[in-house]
């Protein structure tokens, strides 16, 4: 049945990380796009598998409540993904997001996040 995800390219499990995360979906995009033994290096320091990428997400949800999330850059080469984007939540928004990837065999294998929340007039 996941036989056809791990086929996937890099570009192609990107992509779909992405959809996902924005619709948040995360449970689903974890499940289909993050691999069990992921790393992930954030500012709070490393994370590993799901527990930890679930981790992320929850924070991250509660940092940006209902956030519109803008893909200012998407690069993907071979097997090294860079994104950097911009979020708009209320009262907080981020201006300075950058996060990279490692994907192989259909997984996100590896992950560094950084983003600045500031403050905006609503809050």
């Amino acid at each position: 049945m996941t036989e056809h995800l791990r086929a996937r390219s890099a570009s192609e499990v990107l992509d779909e990380h992405l959809h996902l995360s924005n619709e948040g979906r995360f449970a689903e995009d974890i499940e289909r796009n993050v691999s069990p033994g992921c790393l992930v290096l954030d500012r709070r320091g490393v994370f590993r598998g799901h527990a930890g990428v679930r981790k992320l997400a929850q924070w991250l949800s509660a940092e940006l409540p209902g956030a519109h999330f803008t893909y200012t850059t998407v690069l993907i080469e071979d097997r090294i993904g860079f994104l950097e984007w911009t979020a708009d939540a209320q009262g907080v928004r981020v201006r300075d997001g950058a996060d990279s990837y490692i994907i192989e065999n259909g997984w996100i294998v590896a992950q560094t996040i950084h983003y600045t929340l500031e403050p905006t007039a609503e809050s």
